[in-house]
């Protein structure tokens, strides 16, 4: 089995409503790269990372000098020729690797009839749970949707997220508004919800001396954890000598070295581990492990997957043994996807891991060629700026707060 091809695609696919943050907002639409590997077998293997355009499919083609040629199976050889310590010095290919390797698992896992996570060790579950992920949105001007900002309307999202998928696990993106707004609005979901569990997550923009008066303002709730209240393996460490509540962090626990200082200093009490930002399916599976050994806390992060990734979470979800808490998805906030069959769907919380070989799930072609043409026609986003606030760029811990009463974006924000 060698790899005779690689492609890459960018698509745009809908949201519901713009999803507001503290670094800036999602303006209506995620846009990913899907990439695809051809086997001399006629097999595709599918992988996906976030963002886009023709630099990020250029980037990915770039690297048919390393992939032609090479067997799929040989995932550790991948590693070594995409993420080569000494080149990656000058060439950060880690989400790059994270995608190839996603669709190197994908056909491997297709030509030999086995699970994406069968190549890592097996299932010890087959259902992974997963936490509804609340943002403040903006409106989107073409369906109505959207609009959440105070409490009552949060509390409403929740209720109906809830009743569609099963939800008991509820993060709350703060960090947007001023802290006094993100603890009248996560006090209210607690009052709302006694029994379920809840997670605040503001990004990192707060200085720690205002995380840990958010989090003394909390720490009575039912929390899993405070994530990322404020910056840095140093800003974590100061924080948890005044707050009772585990910390977490998705943001400065994203390599090997940085979770060797983060276990051996006992800086951050749970680490979110993406499929992406690790650089791949295997080495989220790997930190695992070593999280595992040392008895800190695992979980599975979300960052605005299509079906591809989220395959890729459900298979590292289902080979963590020590997974104690439900896994982040912004999925739910999607109006299709590119995969066959249409959205992978909840029951009672949680998404069944996909029974089929590699990862799974298979593309939908004619799907692909009209989110890439929705790309196309809406173009891409930047992140880390707000459509409501054009003139605004973070600071942190110095963070301009929104103002609550402006609830609408520009028009673009919401073209669907």
């Amino acid at each position: 089995m060698k790899i005779v091809e690689v492609k890459a695609t960018t698509v745009a696919v809908p949201l519901e409503a713009p999803l507001r943050h503290s670094n800036g907002a999602h303006w209506g639409r995620f846009v990913r790269t899907i990439v695809e590997i051809v086997g001399d077998n006629g097999l595709s293997g599918f992988g996906e990372l976030g963002g886009g355009g023709a630099s990020a499919e250029a980037a990915i083609t770039g690297l048919a000098p390393y992939l032609i040629g090479h067997d799929p199976l040989q995932l550790e050889q991948l590693r070594w020729k995409i993420m080569n310590p000494v080149g990656s010095l000058y060439n950060n290919r880690m989400q790059l690797h994270a995608a190839i390797e996603m669709a190197c698992m994908d056909l491997a896992g297709k030509t030999l009839g086995v699970r994406a996570c069968d190549l890592l060790g097996g299932a010890v579950r087959e259902t992974i749970p997963f936490a509804s992920y609340i943002f403040y949105r903006y409106e989107n001007p073409v369906t109505g949707a959207g609009g959440e900002t105070y409490a009552d309307e949060i509390v409403a999202q929740v209720r109906d997220l809830k009743a569609q998928y099963g939800f008991t696990t509820h993060k709350l993106k703060g960090g947007h508004f001023a802290p006094e707004h993100d603890i009248e609005v996560f006090r209210a979901l607690g009052a709302a919800f006694p029994e379920d569990k809840l997670r605040l997550d503001p990004n990192s923009v707060w200085s720690v001396e205002e995380a840990v008066r958010v989090g003394h303002a909390i720490e009575d709730l039912n929390n899993d954890y405070f994530e990322d209240p404020t910056w840095g393996l140093e800003g974590m460490r100061r924080l948890r000598h005044f707050v009772r509540i585990p910390t977490a962090t998705n943001a400065v626990v994203v390599n090997f070295e940085q979770l060797a200082q983060c276990i051996q200093h006992d800086l951050v009490d749970i680490i979110l581990l993406d499929t992406t930002f690790w650089g791949g399916l295997r080495q989220a599976y790997k930190a695992g492990q070593v999280l595992e050994t040392f008895q800190f806390g695992a979980a599975v992060h979300s960052s605005g997957e299509l079906g591809i990734q989220l395959a890729s979470m459900l298979h590292l979800g289902a080979s963590l043994a020590n997974l104690s808490f439900a896994a982040d998805a912004h999925y739910h906030h999607l109006t299709d996807d590119i995969i066959v069959g249409g959205k992978l769907t909840y029951h009672n919380g949680a998404i069944a891991l996909p029974a089929g070989p590699g990862l799974g799930v298979e593309v939908d072609r004619d799907k692909l060629a009209q989110y890439a043409e929705h790309y196309q026609r809406t173009g891409g986003y930047a992140y880390d700026r707000d459509p409501g606030r054009p003139d605004w760029f973070s600071v942190f811990p110095e963070q301009r707060y929104a103002d609550p009463t402006v609830k609408s974006a520009p028009p673009e924000a919401g073209v669907m």
